[in-house]
């Protein structure tokens, strides 16, 4: 009978401890357990050391880094049509107000804590990200502060002041742009112009102004507001003084005209240092940076978005949150030339330091302020659509009865917006 009590003992406690183990095992296992979250990204959009570093800095997340090719745009669009096989991430171009339609598709950034880092951010790119509504859908990533590029041999050969704080204050309208341009012309005979292309001449005006096509309300101004008819006289009249050099963005034209000196000066977006370096390396210390004529503005930038599908959207968040802190930013544009939102890393070594390209220059002085002093403006979805018309039919100004082209410009969106 004490045998069978004893063995009866020593079973209960080999259960006991086997349960023990058991449930010690099993919590193990699950407070060891990873959440995997995908991030969809495009080439140089962000810093792939910064993503190795996101991976130690999170454990508890395998974070799954797919870097798409090609149209990133259409592939995300057909993605969130087909609702199936949407990233817990993804980055999001100058293009984002397409997507304010679809805010439903996306997580309020607002509702998972982005309110307590809005004050390190700049007010207009944040405002960029957050739809008609007051949804945030979008965290800011980099800027495209512009200022304009001008070649110092030219501008000294042309008459035209050469320091840059100088020529801020002698080239602060368009009107003094024109007029400098004037100067080039005539002592080069023609033969070298002050600026690329007449759309990017229309673009830099419309990035300066508060309004452009649309008010918040959806409401289309186009052709109420003055700005819009100035860029296009302005452009027009750049071209019809023979100043632009018809050379577009992105093209061996361009890269030629760049390199071989028939391209004076520029208005362009921070990031357009990269193709100007790339074009002309030979022109070592011949290049400045001067405020851009007509104000301040904005061209490109990034943000980063959660899609409803996201079964982690906390986590994403946090993950968000931290790799566009403003250390983080400044690591992106030591590395990638991706200029911060963050002001905050504007007095830093990383912006201020010298450019042996630009002759010592400490050009992010003056993109950063010029990124001080954008002005908060809304888009609304289809600005793409309006602003790719307007541009278009610019473009085509000299086969086009000059007198009536703006208007039929307008009527072509007036036909666009009734789709």
């Amino acid at each position: 009978m004490k045998r069978t009590s004893l063995i009866i003992v020593s079973l209960i406690v080999v259960l006991v401890m086997s349960g023990c183990s058991f449930g010690a095992s099993k919590d193990s296992s699950a407070s060891d357990k990873k959440i995997t979250l995908t991030l969809w990204y495009w080439n140089r959009s962000i810093d792939d050391g910064l993503l190795a570093k996101a991976k130690e800095q999170f454990p508890h997340i395998n974070l799954v880094t797919q870097k798409i090719g090609g149209d990133f745009k259409s592939k995300l669009k057909t993605t969130l049509a087909a609702k199936s096989g949407e990233p817990d991430i993804v980055a999001l171009n100058d293009w984002v107000m397409e997507l304010f339609p679809s805010e439903d598709r996306f997580y309020d950034l607002y509702e998972l804590g982005a309110a307590e880092v809005e004050d390190l951010y700049l007010d207009w790119k944040w405002q960029q990200g957050v739809t008609p509504n007051g949804k945030m859908i979008a965290f800011p990533m980099d800027t495209g502060p512009t200022a304009l590029f001008y070649h110092q041999d030219l501008f000294e050969q042309a008459g035209l002041p050469t320091d840059p704080d100088e020529v801020s204050q002698a080239l602060s309208t368009w009107e003094d742009y024109m007029d400098a341009g004037l100067k080039v012309k005539e002592t080069f005979d023609g033969k070298i112009f002050m600026t690329d292309n007449i759309d990017n001449v229309y673009n830099q005006i419309i990035s300066q102004s508060e309004q452009k096509y649309f008010t918040e309300d959806g409401q289309y101004i186009g052709d109420q507001n003055e700005v819009i008819k100035y860029a296009w006289d302005t452009a027009v009249a750049f071209s019809n003084n023979g100043l632009i050099a018809n050379a577009e963005h992105w093209t061996p034209e361009w890269n030629a005209g760049i390199s071989k000196g028939k391209i004076a000066s520029y208005v362009g977006a921070v990031w357009m240092k990269q193709p100007l370096l790339e074009a002309a390396p030979d022109s070592v210390g011949k290049w400045r940076v001067a405020r851009a004529p007509g104000g301040d503005g904005n061209v490109g930038g990034s943000f980063l978005a959660i899609p409803k599908s996201s079964e982690h959207p906390q986590e994403a968040f946090e993950v968000i949150k931290w790799l566009q802190n403003p250390e983080n930013q400044e690591t992106a544009l030591s590395n990638l030339n991706l200029f911060p939102a963050t002001p905050g890393v504007f007095d830093s070594d990383t912006v201020q330091k010298e450019e042996e390209f630009f002759g010592g220059q400490v050009t992010g002085e003056v993109f950063a302020a010029s990124a001080n002093n954008v002005k908060v403006s809304f888009f609304g979805e289809r600005y793409p659509a309006v602003h790719g018309i307007m541009t278009r039919w610019l473009k085509n100004i000299s086969n086009l009865n000059q007198e009536t082209a703006f208007d039929e410009a307008l009527q072509r969106v007036e036909r666009e917006l009734k789709r």
